[in-house]
């Protein structure tokens, strides 16, 4: 009763600054955020606030995961690629909107306890992978919808090759050191086309694999 009513007054919190479409309500009623967050920030789960995970990364804030997942127009889609599965609270998100959730984590202690995650919570159409995420997933190609859920200053030429035809990625693109913008990019007839949504801050996408 208590996670329930938790979970409400997430919702609530994020929709005096957001507002949430049905679908998206949903999936952030369904997921226990504080099984995402350690120990020691569990209090402050249902906050809107960015908070530490190991390896000097972190989970985004709640509106983040929100504004993003929203910003990716989910409707009746059935794979999401997801670049930087940190703790797994978007994959989970993701997860209850799409049929298929592929996230890659370039970080192997991040990833173990994310999938440990998943399994406790039987989220069985979430498939996670330790790599550099930048490289995209060739097997699972194209994706509907590709995320980024770090700062990168361009996306690699790779993951817009993963795209399909009329799929969307949405990632937050560095402009400057401390101004990067959520930019949403839509693949059609073979061509890349964007458009900036909002100023936001993330954590910067890092190259490589990390044991």
């Amino acid at each position: 009763m208590i996670k329930t009513r938790n979970r409400q007054n997430l919702v609530q919190e994020i929709e005096k600054h957001f507002e949430l479409d049905e679908h998206v309500k949903e999936a952030f009623l369904t997921v226990d955020r504080e099984i995402f967050v350690p120990n020691e920030f569990k209090h402050l789960s249902y906050k809107l606030d960015a908070l530490p995970l190991a390896a000097s990364q972190w989970i985004s804030s709640p509106l983040t995961v929100a504004k993003m997942t929203q910003h990716l127009e989910l409707k009746g889609v059935d794979s999401v690629l997801e670049v930087g599965c940190g703790s797994g609270y978007q994959a989970a998100i993701l997860s209850k909107i799409c049929r298929r959730v592929f996230t890659i984590e370039r970080i192997d202690e991040l990833l173990k306890e994310a999938k440990n995650r998943f399994s406790l919570l039987e989220m069985h159409n979430i498939f996670a992978r330790f790599d550099d995420g930048q490289r995209g997933w060739k097997q699972y190609a194209p994706f509907e919808r590709i995320l980024f859920s770090a700062t990168a200053k361009e996306i690699p030429e790779i993951l817009f090759e993963q795209l399909a035809e009329g799929g969307i990625l949405v990632a937050p693109i560095e402009e400057t050191e401390n101004y990067h913008i959520i930019t949403r990019f839509y693949k059609k007839s073979g061509r890349i086309t964007s458009e900036t949504i909002e100023q936001c801050l993330f954590v910067p996408v890092l190259d490589g694999t990390q044991k």
